[in-house]
Protein backbone atom coordinates (compact mmCIF):
# COMPACT_ATOMS: atom_id res chain seq x y z
CA UNK A 1 0.00 0.00 0.00
CA UNK A 2 1.46 3.36 -1.05
CA UNK A 3 0.54 6.54 0.82
CA UNK A 4 0.85 8.53 -2.40
CA UNK A 5 -1.47 6.21 -4.34
CA UNK A 6 -4.04 6.31 -1.53
CA UNK A 7 -3.96 10.10 -1.40
CA UNK A 8 -4.51 10.13 -5.16
CA UNK A 9 -7.47 7.81 -4.71
CA UNK A 10 -8.85 10.05 -1.97
CA UNK A 11 -8.70 13.06 -4.30
CA UNK A 12 -10.91 11.14 -6.73
CA UNK A 13 -13.23 9.86 -4.00
CA UNK A 14 -13.88 12.93 -1.87
CA UNK A 15 -15.84 15.85 -3.29
CA UNK A 16 -15.67 19.55 -2.47
CA UNK A 17 -18.97 21.08 -1.37
CA UNK A 18 -19.87 24.74 -1.29
CA UNK A 19 -17.66 27.72 -2.05
CA UNK A 20 -15.50 27.79 1.07
CA UNK A 21 -12.76 25.40 -0.06
CA UNK A 22 -10.02 27.10 -2.07
CA UNK A 23 -7.39 24.37 -1.68
CA UNK A 24 -7.65 20.94 -0.11
CA UNK A 25 -6.37 17.33 -0.45
CA UNK A 26 -3.06 17.12 -2.32
CA UNK A 27 -1.50 20.28 -0.95
CA UNK A 28 0.29 20.83 2.36
CA UNK A 29 -2.70 22.58 3.91
CA UNK A 30 -6.36 23.13 3.23
CA UNK A 31 -7.37 26.70 2.49
CA UNK A 32 -10.91 27.54 3.55
CA UNK A 33 -12.86 30.77 3.26
CA UNK A 34 -14.19 31.37 6.78
CA UNK A 35 -17.35 32.74 8.30
CA UNK A 36 -17.22 35.01 11.35
CA UNK A 37 -17.30 32.15 13.86
CA UNK A 38 -15.51 28.81 13.66
CA UNK A 39 -16.69 25.82 15.72
CA UNK A 40 -14.21 22.94 16.02
CA UNK A 41 -14.25 19.48 17.60
CA UNK A 42 -11.97 16.44 17.58
CA UNK A 43 -12.97 12.79 18.13
CA UNK A 44 -11.04 9.54 17.82
CA UNK A 45 -12.13 5.93 17.65
CA UNK A 46 -9.74 3.03 18.17
CA UNK A 47 -9.99 -0.68 17.47
CA UNK A 48 -10.48 -2.61 20.71
CA UNK A 49 -11.92 0.42 22.50
CA UNK A 50 -14.72 1.88 20.40
CA UNK A 51 -15.18 -1.04 17.99
CA UNK A 52 -13.79 -4.49 17.37
CA UNK A 53 -12.92 -5.45 13.81
CA UNK A 54 -12.47 -9.00 15.14
CA UNK A 55 -16.27 -9.10 15.38
CA UNK A 56 -17.47 -10.43 12.03
CA UNK A 57 -20.47 -8.09 12.08
CA UNK A 58 -18.29 -4.97 12.23
CA UNK A 59 -16.83 -3.69 8.94
CA UNK A 60 -14.27 -1.04 8.10
CA UNK A 61 -17.11 0.87 6.42
CA UNK A 62 -18.89 0.97 9.79
CA UNK A 63 -15.72 2.39 11.31
CA UNK A 64 -15.51 5.18 8.75
CA UNK A 65 -19.14 6.15 9.17
CA UNK A 66 -19.04 6.15 12.95
CA UNK A 67 -15.77 8.09 13.14
CA UNK A 68 -17.23 10.98 11.16
CA UNK A 69 -20.71 10.72 12.70
CA UNK A 70 -19.59 11.04 16.33
CA UNK A 71 -17.43 14.06 15.48
CA UNK A 72 -20.19 15.76 13.50
CA UNK A 73 -22.61 15.12 16.35
CA UNK A 74 -20.59 17.60 18.43
CA UNK A 75 -21.28 20.29 15.83
CA UNK A 76 -24.98 19.43 15.89
CA UNK A 77 -24.86 19.72 19.68
CA UNK A 78 -23.81 23.37 19.27
CA UNK A 79 -26.31 24.00 16.44
CA UNK A 80 -23.40 24.91 14.14
CA UNK A 81 -23.54 24.48 10.40
CA UNK A 82 -21.21 21.65 9.29
CA UNK A 83 -18.30 22.62 7.09
CA UNK A 84 -15.10 20.59 6.78
CA UNK A 85 -13.65 17.37 8.17
CA UNK A 86 -10.00 16.36 8.50
CA UNK A 87 -9.26 12.65 8.90
CA UNK A 88 -6.15 11.11 10.49
CA UNK A 89 -6.06 7.39 9.85
CA UNK A 90 -3.77 4.83 11.46
CA UNK A 91 -3.53 1.77 9.22
CA UNK A 92 -2.30 -1.63 10.50
CA UNK A 93 -0.44 -4.03 8.21
CA UNK A 94 -3.33 -6.48 7.96
CA UNK A 95 -5.61 -3.87 6.38
CA UNK A 96 -5.67 -3.93 2.58
CA UNK A 97 -5.85 -0.97 0.21
CA UNK A 98 -9.42 -1.94 -0.65
CA UNK A 99 -10.25 -1.90 3.08
CA UNK A 100 -8.88 1.64 3.43
CA UNK A 101 -10.84 2.80 0.39
CA UNK A 102 -14.00 1.15 1.75
CA UNK A 103 -13.56 3.08 4.99
CA UNK A 104 -12.98 6.31 3.05
CA UNK A 105 -16.02 5.71 0.84
CA UNK A 106 -18.17 5.36 3.95
CA UNK A 107 -16.79 8.64 5.30
CA UNK A 108 -17.56 10.34 1.98
CA UNK A 109 -21.11 8.96 1.90
CA UNK A 110 -21.91 10.58 5.26
CA UNK A 111 -20.02 13.72 4.28
CA UNK A 112 -22.23 14.04 1.20
CA UNK A 113 -25.36 13.43 3.25
CA UNK A 114 -24.46 16.17 5.73
CA UNK A 115 -22.95 18.69 3.27
CA UNK A 116 -19.40 18.28 4.59
CA UNK A 117 -16.14 18.49 2.62
CA UNK A 118 -13.36 16.09 3.66
CA UNK A 119 -10.64 18.68 3.17
CA UNK A 120 -7.52 16.85 4.30
CA UNK A 121 -5.90 14.67 6.92
CA UNK A 122 -3.05 12.27 7.49
CA UNK A 123 -2.16 8.62 6.90
CA UNK A 124 0.18 6.74 9.22
CA UNK A 125 1.22 3.16 9.83
CA UNK A 126 -0.14 1.85 13.12
CA UNK A 127 -0.31 -1.39 15.08
CA UNK A 128 -4.04 -0.75 15.60
CA UNK A 129 -6.66 0.78 13.33
CA UNK A 130 -7.67 4.21 14.54
CA UNK A 131 -9.49 7.12 12.98
CA UNK A 132 -9.19 10.62 14.41
CA UNK A 133 -11.54 13.23 12.97
CA UNK A 134 -11.40 16.99 13.31
CA UNK A 135 -14.60 18.70 12.21
CA UNK A 136 -15.11 22.40 11.63
CA UNK A 137 -18.49 24.10 11.69
CA UNK A 138 -19.47 27.69 11.06
CA UNK A 139 -21.85 30.34 12.26
CA UNK A 140 -22.54 33.91 11.18
CA UNK A 141 -23.74 34.80 14.68
CA UNK A 142 -22.22 33.56 17.93
CA UNK A 143 -25.59 34.07 19.61
CA UNK A 144 -27.00 31.31 17.39
CA UNK A 145 -24.64 28.71 18.87
CA UNK A 146 -26.10 26.72 21.76
CA UNK A 147 -23.92 25.59 24.66
CA UNK A 148 -24.66 23.59 27.78
CA UNK A 149 -24.98 26.52 30.16
CA UNK A 150 -28.28 28.15 29.19
CA UNK A 151 -30.95 25.97 30.81
CA UNK A 152 -33.49 28.10 32.65
CA UNK A 153 -35.77 27.28 35.57
CA UNK A 154 -39.17 26.43 34.10
CA UNK A 155 -37.78 24.93 30.88
CA UNK A 156 -38.67 21.42 29.90
CA UNK A 157 -36.01 18.78 29.27
CA UNK A 158 -36.46 17.15 25.86
CA UNK A 159 -34.77 14.44 23.80
CA UNK A 160 -34.83 14.27 20.02
CA UNK A 161 -35.62 10.55 19.68
CA UNK A 162 -35.75 7.11 21.29
CA UNK A 163 -32.88 5.99 23.49
CA UNK A 164 -31.15 2.74 24.34
CA UNK A 165 -30.78 1.46 20.80
CA UNK A 166 -26.98 1.74 20.67
CA UNK A 167 -26.50 0.04 24.05
CA UNK A 168 -28.85 -2.75 23.00
CA UNK A 169 -26.98 -3.06 19.71
CA UNK A 170 -23.72 -3.43 21.61
CA UNK A 171 -25.24 -6.22 23.71
CA UNK A 172 -26.24 -7.98 20.48
CA UNK A 173 -22.78 -7.58 18.96
CA UNK A 174 -21.19 -9.03 22.07
CA UNK A 175 -23.68 -11.93 22.18
CA UNK A 176 -24.84 -10.92 25.65
CA UNK A 177 -28.54 -10.86 24.70
CA UNK A 178 -30.97 -10.97 21.81
CA UNK A 179 -31.22 -14.67 21.06
CA UNK A 180 -35.01 -14.46 20.65
CA UNK A 181 -35.18 -10.97 19.16
CA UNK A 182 -36.81 -10.45 15.76
CA UNK A 183 -34.08 -10.27 13.11
CA UNK A 184 -35.11 -6.89 11.70
CA UNK A 185 -35.27 -5.38 15.17
CA UNK A 186 -31.82 -6.76 15.91
CA UNK A 187 -30.39 -5.31 12.70
CA UNK A 188 -31.86 -1.91 13.55
CA UNK A 189 -30.28 -1.97 17.01
CA UNK A 190 -26.89 -2.97 15.65
CA UNK A 191 -27.20 -0.17 13.09
CA UNK A 192 -27.89 2.26 15.95
CA UNK A 193 -24.58 1.20 17.49
CA UNK A 194 -22.48 1.14 14.33
CA UNK A 195 -24.12 3.82 12.16
CA UNK A 196 -25.32 6.73 14.34
CA UNK A 197 -26.66 9.85 12.64
CA UNK A 198 -25.75 13.40 13.71
CA UNK A 199 -29.01 15.28 14.32
CA UNK A 200 -28.43 18.49 12.37
CA UNK A 201 -32.08 18.50 11.32
CA UNK A 202 -33.32 18.81 14.88
CA UNK A 203 -30.47 21.11 15.95
CA UNK A 204 -31.48 23.70 13.36
CA UNK A 205 -35.05 23.64 14.60
CA UNK A 206 -33.91 23.93 18.21
CA UNK A 207 -31.78 26.92 17.26
CA UNK A 208 -34.77 28.59 15.60
CA UNK A 209 -36.95 27.81 18.62
CA UNK A 210 -34.49 29.47 21.00
CA UNK A 211 -33.27 26.45 22.96
CA UNK A 212 -31.15 27.55 25.90
CA UNK A 213 -29.03 24.43 26.40
CA UNK A 214 -28.09 21.54 24.15
CA UNK A 215 -25.92 18.43 24.26
CA UNK A 216 -25.61 15.23 22.25
CA UNK A 217 -26.16 11.96 24.10
CA UNK A 218 -22.81 10.27 23.60
CA UNK A 219 -22.24 9.03 27.15
CA UNK A 220 -25.87 8.46 28.12
CA UNK A 221 -28.61 10.75 29.40
CA UNK A 222 -27.51 9.99 32.97
CA UNK A 223 -24.11 11.56 32.31
CA UNK A 224 -24.84 14.13 29.62
CA UNK A 225 -27.87 15.71 31.30
CA UNK A 226 -25.59 16.22 34.26
CA UNK A 227 -23.30 18.33 32.07
CA UNK A 228 -26.19 20.69 31.33
CA UNK A 229 -27.17 20.80 35.01
CA UNK A 230 -23.63 21.61 36.14
CA UNK A 231 -22.95 24.21 33.46
CA UNK A 232 -26.33 25.88 33.95
CA UNK A 233 -26.31 25.68 37.78
CA UNK A 234 -29.79 24.16 37.85
CA UNK A 235 -31.38 20.84 38.74
CA UNK A 236 -32.74 18.64 35.95
CA UNK A 237 -35.49 16.33 37.16
CA UNK A 238 -36.12 13.49 34.72
CA UNK A 239 -38.97 10.98 34.85
CA UNK A 240 -37.76 7.50 33.98
CA UNK A 241 -41.22 6.56 32.71
CA UNK A 242 -41.05 9.41 30.16
CA UNK A 243 -37.84 8.22 28.49
CA UNK A 244 -38.66 6.97 24.96
CA UNK A 245 -37.24 3.53 24.21
CA UNK A 246 -36.01 2.33 20.83
CA UNK A 247 -37.88 -0.72 19.58
CA UNK A 248 -36.42 -3.91 21.05
CA UNK A 249 -34.67 -2.22 23.97
CA UNK A 250 -37.20 -3.52 26.48
CA UNK A 251 -36.54 -7.12 25.45
CA UNK A 252 -32.76 -6.72 25.51
CA UNK A 253 -32.87 -5.02 28.91
CA UNK A 254 -35.06 -7.79 30.31
CA UNK A 255 -32.60 -10.44 29.09
CA UNK A 256 -29.81 -8.55 30.83
CA UNK A 257 -31.82 -8.28 34.03
CA UNK A 258 -32.02 -4.48 33.73
CA UNK A 259 -34.83 -1.99 34.03
CA UNK A 260 -35.41 -0.80 30.45
CA UNK A 261 -35.59 2.94 31.18
CA UNK A 262 -32.52 2.85 33.40
CA UNK A 263 -30.68 0.86 30.73
CA UNK A 264 -31.63 3.43 28.06
CA UNK A 265 -30.65 6.38 30.25
CA UNK A 266 -27.21 5.03 31.10
CA UNK A 267 -26.20 3.18 27.91
CA UNK A 268 -24.78 5.97 25.76
CA UNK A 269 -23.87 6.34 22.08
CA UNK A 270 -27.39 7.13 20.87
CA UNK A 271 -26.23 10.57 19.67
CA UNK A 272 -29.72 11.98 19.98
CA UNK A 273 -29.92 15.53 21.34
CA UNK A 274 -30.98 16.62 24.81
CA UNK A 275 -32.28 20.17 24.95
CA UNK A 276 -33.76 22.56 27.49
CA UNK A 277 -36.35 25.06 26.29
CA UNK A 278 -39.89 26.24 27.13
CA UNK A 279 -42.78 23.90 26.37
CA UNK A 280 -44.38 26.35 23.93
CA UNK A 281 -41.17 26.62 21.90
CA UNK A 282 -40.67 22.85 21.92
CA UNK A 283 -44.16 22.36 20.52
CA UNK A 284 -42.92 23.86 17.24
CA UNK A 285 -40.57 20.90 16.70
CA UNK A 286 -41.84 17.52 15.57
CA UNK A 287 -40.41 14.51 17.34
CA UNK A 288 -39.21 16.14 20.55
CA UNK A 289 -40.13 14.12 23.64
CA UNK A 290 -40.37 15.77 27.05
CA UNK A 291 -38.59 13.74 29.73
CA UNK A 292 -38.37 16.22 32.58
CA UNK A 293 -38.13 19.75 33.92
CA UNK A 294 -35.52 22.32 34.88
CA UNK A 295 -35.82 23.28 38.54
CA UNK A 296 -34.11 25.71 40.87
CA UNK A 297 -31.48 23.83 42.81
CA UNK A 298 -27.89 22.58 42.77
CA UNK A 299 -26.27 21.54 39.50
CA UNK A 300 -27.40 17.93 39.42
CA UNK A 301 -29.75 15.45 37.73
CA UNK A 302 -32.48 13.63 39.61
CA UNK A 303 -34.03 10.55 38.03
CA UNK A 304 -37.49 9.82 39.38
CA UNK A 305 -38.92 6.29 39.33
CA UNK A 306 -42.53 5.15 38.94
CA UNK A 307 -43.19 5.36 42.66
CA UNK A 308 -41.74 8.85 42.98
CA UNK A 309 -38.47 7.58 44.41
CA UNK A 310 -35.15 9.04 43.32
CA UNK A 311 -32.96 6.60 41.36
CA UNK A 312 -29.20 7.00 41.17
CA UNK A 313 -27.89 6.45 37.63
CA UNK A 314 -24.54 6.80 35.94
CA UNK A 315 -23.74 6.85 32.24
CA UNK A 316 -20.46 6.00 30.56
CA UNK A 317 -17.38 7.69 32.01
CA UNK A 318 -14.08 7.79 30.12
CA UNK A 319 -11.21 6.52 32.25
CA UNK A 320 -7.85 7.01 30.57
CA UNK A 321 -5.43 4.12 31.05
CA UNK A 322 -7.92 1.47 32.20
CA UNK A 323 -8.72 -1.79 30.42
CA UNK A 324 -11.21 -0.68 27.75
CA UNK A 325 -12.48 -4.11 26.73
CA UNK A 326 -15.90 -3.78 28.33
CA UNK A 327 -16.77 -0.68 26.33
CA UNK A 328 -15.74 -1.83 22.86
CA UNK A 329 -18.15 -3.03 20.21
Amino acid sequence: MSERSLIGAFEQLFAQRGERNLDWIGDDCAVVRSKPYCVTSVDSIVDGIHFRLSNERVTVADVGHKALAVALSDLAAMAAEPGEAYISLGVPSDLSESDVLSLAASVEALAKETGVTVAGGDLVRSSTLFCSVTVVGWSDDAEQLIGRGGARVGDGVFVSGPLGGAAAGLALLEGAAGGELDRKLGEALICAQLRPQPRFDCARELRSAGAGALIDLSDGLATDAGEIATRSSVTLEIELAAIPLAAGVGQIAAELGRDAAQFAASGGEDFELCACLPEAAAAQIDGLIRVGSVLDGPGEVRFIGLGGEQVELHGYEHRIGEDPSASAS
